[in-house]
């Protein structure tokens, strides 16, 4: 390629983001139709399975008589149909609009209309049931297809309304989505009271609870039962990918044993992360063995060096996190109470646990994602 000034480089770059931003309308605009065809599909197939008229035989002979009329058309076949009225059935439940009112869910998006215009074809007309329910915008903050998965995998509406504001604010594809309802994300970041969150860390921070998690699943490592901290280190270094994305996709790693020079002494940060969203430096280090009330010292010692001598001007305090393989809950709850520093205590399983439903109010989640949906 040719040299050009900078002007010119400029210039260039605003043709590259209008073709980003119109190539990005037009992503949305095609995956806000095909949930759009989804909802009128089982909203269609709903009402005639609800009132007895269809069963399951034809259901499948739908899916065979759409693949002959069209050999081109994928994603009808008789099990994508029932997701299709699962997808119509579970979000327009009574308990999901209730949600979506108390949540205000609808504006986290514009208006559908706003979106894809309004021009609507006329077959629409034809199929639309007089008694099927109004599609709602709140759907197209994730793809049909995480949609399917969240269904398949969900059994409330928390658990679902949480999936897809987390897959919409994390933009996860199907396989980090699986990963997450595997890991059973939910728990993870919604879950109870949070003790381990230091007294500092809630004043800096107020909007952080839904942010960081408690527990980090490390499976992929392949960690024995018995290993030791450069172990879980070298292994984590080696599945970065992997630990960026059950740590949030604002993480970005910055160094390993980052040194810090106090005086005439060198001490090392085991891992150093800088978080998008919050626009602060993440110091985390890592405890094969149970949590300490001293290691706490460690750490704080560690965010004031950061603080005094790398963090800069236009960034936020730093915070820590002190990953450990254990801990004793009311041992982290009285280490904490106190601290004024910016500091939490997460444990990190080696294996997947079994996921348990929640029953949780999914306000705090909502209003940190969407400040307008505050009463």
């Amino acid at each position: 390629m040719s040299n050009i000034d900078g002007i010119e480089k400029t210039e260039f770059q605003q043709v590259q983001g209008i073709i980003s931003l119109h190539r990005s309308k037009a992503l949305q605009t095609v995956n806000n139709e095909n949930l759009l065809t989804a909802w009128e599909v089982g909203a269609f197939v709903s009402i005639k399975l609800r009132d007895s008229v269809w069963g399951s035989k034809t259901v499948k002979q739908l899916s065979e008589y759409l693949r002959t009329q069209d050999p081109t058309l994928r994603g009808y076949s008789s099990r994508n149909i029932y997701n299709m009225v699962a997808l119509y059935e579970a979000y327009s439940s009574i308990q999901f609009i209730d949600y979506q009112n108390k949540l205000k869910l609808n504006e986290f998006v514009q208006p559908l209309a706003a979106q894809i215009g309004n021009t609507i074809p006329l077959t629409t007309e034809l199929i639309a049931q007089p008694m099927a329910a109004q599609y709602p915008n709140f759907l197209n903050l994730t793809t049909l297809t995480n949609h399917f998965e969240i269904l398949n995998a969900c059994k409330t509406a928390e658990e679902r309304i949480f999936y897809v504001l987390y897959s919409y604010k994390e933009r996860l594809n199907k396989r980090e989505l699986q990963r997450c309802l595997r890991n059973n994300t939910f728990a993870s970041l919604m879950g109870g009271d949070k003790h381990n969150l230091s007294k500092g860390l809630k004043d800096i921070y107020p909007q952080i609870t839904p942010m960081l998690k408690d527990t980090i699943f490390v499976d992929f490592l392949g960690l024995p039962k018995k290993h030791s901290e450069k172990r879980l280190q070298n292994s984590i270094l080696d599945n970065l990918k992997d630990f960026v994305l059950e740590l949030g996709k604002d993480f970005l790693f910055y160094d390993k044993e980052y040194p810090l020079q106090v005086g005439n002494s060198v001490f090392k940060v085991d891992m150093l992360f800088f978080h998008r969203g919050l626009q602060c430096l993440v110091a985390i280090e890592l405890k094969t063995g149970k949590f300490k009330p001293e290691y706490m010292g460690q750490l704080e010692f560690y965010l004031e060096a950061l603080d005094r001598d790398v963090r800069r001007s236009n960034e936020n305090p730093t915070i820590g996190i002190l990953l450990c393989q254990e801990a004793d809950q009311s041992v982290v709850e009285y280490a904490m109470s106190r601290s004024l520093s910016p500091t939490m205590i997460a444990e990190y399983e080696r294996q997947l646990i079994p996921k348990e439903v929640l029953q949780r109010s999914l306000e705090e989640f909502t209003h940190f994602l969407n400040p307008k949906t505050k009463k």
